[in-house]
């Protein structure tokens, strides 16, 4: 663990079960997933900003987690305003590139809804132990305990990818195969890995059914997995970012539902 993981499990969010992140996550998206207008994406992204500092984390942790998300965003809305609908006046009309006053507006709405969907999931979920993550769909979400340890063990095995990777490397440089054809290079190792990979989850598979991780009946659970008045908070506030944002456009009159006849 880095010394920026352990910073940003240490704020009160952090305690918060996995579940409830994951709850106030989607409750904010849903409805800027429903509409494309400046004002509810807008409403969100700052009500968002305002709630971030409550998650613990200071603000270089902040810009690192989230940097791709800033420039994702922009690179969006640039692609909607040089190819979007064409509404209103147009300002430029070069070959396939055409930006309107129409196209302009749906870029700022799309690079707005993107950062307000994105940067509360990045935010809460900078804090998630996997292992947690897995407790709380098995044991609040009653999912599959099948499927949610399955997944937590192959996740837990991404980190070794980049191990067998170094690893692959170095064996090929050693035996002098590793100076030329970089593309080649690239594709044997990417079989290699892929071949380890196989060999792994097999092993892993074999493992866990020695283990009666598949076995029918009602799984035991090593940790307690709790929800509680903190988690029904924080998805109140997701519910109540949503609303705010909702509201806000619906009385600029700007809401657009996009599922509907107009879309």
């Amino acid at each position: 663990m880095t010394l920026l993981d352990s910073h940003a499990r240490t704020g009160a969010v952090a305690r918060i079960n996995p579940v409830a992140k994951l709850g106030a996550s989607a409750a904010v998206a849903l409805p800027l997933i429903l509409t494309l207008d400046v004002v509810s994406a807008a409403v969100a992204l700052g009500l968002e900003l305002l709630l971030f500092p409550l998650a613990g984390l200071t603000w270089r942790e902040f810009w690192v987690r989230t940097w791709p998300v800033w420039l994702a965003a922009p690179l969006t809305g640039l692609t909607i305003a040089l190819y979007g609908e064409t509404s209103g006046t147009v300002y430029v009309d070069w070959f396939v590139v055409r930006i309107s006053e129409g196209s302009l507006e749906l870029a700022l709405a799309t690079t707005l809804r993107v950062l307000a969907i994105a940067l509360p999931s990045v935010v809460l979920f900078v804090t998630v132990d996997p292992t947690d993550l897995a407790d709380g769909l098995g044991q609040v979400l009653r999912l599959p305990a099948r499927f949610v340890l399955g997944a937590l063990a192959g996740l837990r095995m991404v980190g070794l990818f980049l191990d067998d990777w170094r690893a692959l490397e170095l064996a090929r440089r050693a035996r002098g195969v590793a100076d030329r054809g970089r593309l080649r290079r690239f594709l044997g190792m990417a079989f290699a890995l892929l071949v380890l990979s196989l060999r792994r989850g097999s092993k892993l598979a074999t493992a866990m059914e020695a283990r009666a991780f598949g076995a029918p009946g009602e799984r035991t659970w090593a940790r307690e997995s709790t929800f509680g008045g903190r988690e029904w908070a924080l998805i109140g506030v997701g519910l109540a970012v949503a609303l705010v944002a909702t509201a806000a456009a619906v009385a600029a009159g700007t809401w657009n539902f996009i599922l509907g006849p107009s879309a």
